[in-house]
């Protein structure tokens, strides 16, 4: 099941733009480590899913893992081999607009070992350059 808002005030949206350096959710709030982007892209709802299950199997469900973002960004698609022209398309998925720097999910409660290795597999699903990043003490 894809992530998706229950409801919209809009049915479709404008693509807008991806220029910047994200300020909002560029540090860790919750977790001991994270996931951070290092670039700007819009990220799907169904990558993010993949990303979730990764770690929560990688994990054996351990730990407590915060998503830091949501697709609540709906695309819109026309049918294919259709006339230009007679409106825009359908909405066809969902994306989270992501700024670089933006912390996507956050862990605690396992060992660093696990969660850079968990994190990396949740890495390899999204559309996106990240990094490893860990709360520093003191």
């Amino acid at each position: 099941m894809a992530l998706m808002p229950k409801r919209v005030k809009f049915r479709k949206s404008h693509r807008g733009r991806r220029l910047g350096s994200s300020y909002k959710g560029s540090e860790l709030n919750f977790g001991e480590f994270g996931l951070k982007a290092l670039e700007n892209a819009w990220v799907k709802g169904r990558e993010i899913e993949a990303a979730r299950v990764a770690l929560m199997r990688n994990t054996k469900r351990g730990g407590k893992v915060w998503i830091r973002i949501f697709p609540d960004h709906p695309v819109t698609k026309k049918p294919a081999e259709t006339r230009m022209g007679k409106g825009k398309g359908a909405p066809d998925h969902w994306i989270a607009v992501v700024k670089k720097g933006r912390i996507l999910f956050e862990m605690e409660g396992i060992p660093l070992d696990l969660a850079r290795d968990s994190l990396r597999l949740a890495a390899n699903k999204l559309s996106i350059r990240t990094k490893f990043i860990t709360r520093a003490h003191g």
